[in-house]
């Protein structure tokens, strides 16, 4: 590593502030004198131009690569706590009322896979990976416990109220309608983001999101999308209801807890595919009163969001695919349509939390996360000129010094010293000792970041 130093302010070491730039392992070796000169001058020319895209402020998009639980405790010494925090106290409630629920695996099992989580997050490395992760793992942990709920202690299962809002609310049941003519075709046809792309596109997402949008999309994408499911499966629980195949295989006689799930309109692809994929996987579900609100929806959704977010030129495309998304749940008799609308909108409830304050916003002309040298969050003020501060409006002091480091793709904001006004405007500095930066945890109220 090679450091330079800068001062906006002055030339005293007061307003002097540093930062580390990047630097092959290994130096270039020489070229043979049998290399001609031309192509050794092109060599040398293209080696100018990738040092000259390294900017003072790349590492924003940089990976913190350091493996020294040391640093995590010297950032949780210097983070400053906020009411924000509370959401790791609910995360560790949740997920300790999971881990007393489930039966199978044991304690030592599950012992080793609480310390194996709590040794991700204590190593720089892997924290900025695995913290924005906490929620979708708790929801998973969740998710898999409700099967060792006991019946005893769960509310009555709503059999007659989903259908009765179907048919007031849209004059009949759509999932029947939809249902009523089935093909191979068709079948195919809705399996293919119920069935394939259901499970695959928000790893797809976070990865594109990952590359192409600005440092810290995928930690807030990450984030919303592990709550909405948690919000999701605590509504099946306390509000159970049955699916459209329950309807169809017993009427409206009433249900209990004892009776397994069904693959619906997926028996079709296994029969097809000569596999026992689906029937297997529906009929041992965890959940299988979890209609409303339905997360095939509440995913879907969020995915459109993010991904319009990050591409907004493809906005119809994600549309389409929502679209297709709702249509295959009601064919394959799963959801009904108000369970489709119950998850979009706690899908949406949630990306707006986060937009407003966390999400970072888009600059014109930049396509990798590489390109960009400042974050800005949360949705654009009245008194901001094209996503950028009125600089008659602009004081230092606004800008706080506490941003974390649990990220993918680290970024930190001003020095606290910078708040001083007299001190004049400092270079962005890379701070070794933050907490969760892009993870959008302490910085959820930051408007700038620099690294």
């Amino acid at each position: 590593m090679r450091t330079r130093y800068f001062s906006f302010a002055g030339d005293d070491s007061t307003t002097q502030r540093f930062f580390s730039v990047s630097k092959l392992p290994l130096s270039w070796p020489s070229l043979p004198v049998l290399v001609p000169h031309r192509i050794r001058r092109r060599f040398r020319s293209t080696r100018s131009k990738i040092r000259s895209m390294q900017t003072p402020t790349s590492s924003i998009a940089s990976l913190n690569t350091s493996l020294n639980p040391a640093d995590t405790l010297r950032a949780l010494r210097t983070h400053h706590w906020s009411y924000y925090d509370a959401q790791y106290i609910f995360l560790a409630i949740v997920a300790t009322f999971a881990l007393c629920v489930i039966q199978s695996p044991g304690p030592f099992t599950k012992t080793l896979i609480v310390a194996g989580m709590l040794t991700l997050q204590i190593i720089p490395l892997t924290r900025q990976f695995f913290l924005p992760f906490l929620p979708i793992a708790v929801y998973l942990l969740l998710f898999y416990s409700c099967q060792f709920l006991s019946g005893e202690f769960r509310p009555p299962i709503w059999v007659r109220v989903l259908p009765t809002l179907e048919n007031i609310l849209y004059g009949a049941n759509l999932s029947n309608i939809l249902s009523a003519h089935q093909s191979t075709f068709l079948s195919v046809l809705a399996w293919i983001p119920y069935g394939l792309c259901h499970f695959g596109a928000p790893f797809v997402c976070a990865g594109l999101m990952f590359l192409f949008g600005p440092p810290g999309t995928t930690p807030v994408f990450a984030r919303a999308f592990g709550y909405m499911n948690i919000v999701g499966v605590m509504t099946q629980i306390l509000v159970p209801c049955s699916p459209p195949w329950y309807e169809n295989m017993y009427g409206l006689a009433q249900a209990d807890y004892s009776m397994k799930g069904s693959p619906a309109g997926l028996a079709a692809i296994d029969k097809l595919l000569g596999i026992d994929l689906y029937t297997s996987t529906f009929t041992a579900s965890p959940v299988v009163f979890g209609a409303f609100p339905s997360l095939h929806s509440g995913s879907g959704t969020m995915e459109v969001l993010f991904m319009a977010h990050t591409f907004p030129a493809l906005q119809p495309l994600f549309v389409f695919y929502l679209l297709w998304l709702w249509w295959s749940t009601m064919y394959l008799s799963h959801h009904y349509a108000i369970d489709l609308v119950a998850g979009s909108l706690i899908s949406s409830i949630v990306y707006f939390m986060y937009r407003g304050q966390s999400l970072p916003r888009l600059q014109p002309g930049k396509l990798f996360r590489w390109d960009y040298d400042y974050v800005e969050y949360g949705d654009v003020p009245d008194h901001y000129a094209y996503g950028l501060a009125d600089l008659d409006d602009y004081h230092p002091k606004g800008l706080h010094g506490d941003s974390d480091e649990w990220t993918i793709g680290s970024s930190s904001s001003f020095s606290s010293s910078s708040r001083d006004p007299s001190a004049g405007m400092r270079s962005p500095v890379t701070d070794e000792s933050s907490w969760e930066g892009d993870t959008i945890a302490s910085s959820s109220d930051t408007e700038y970041q620099k690294a």
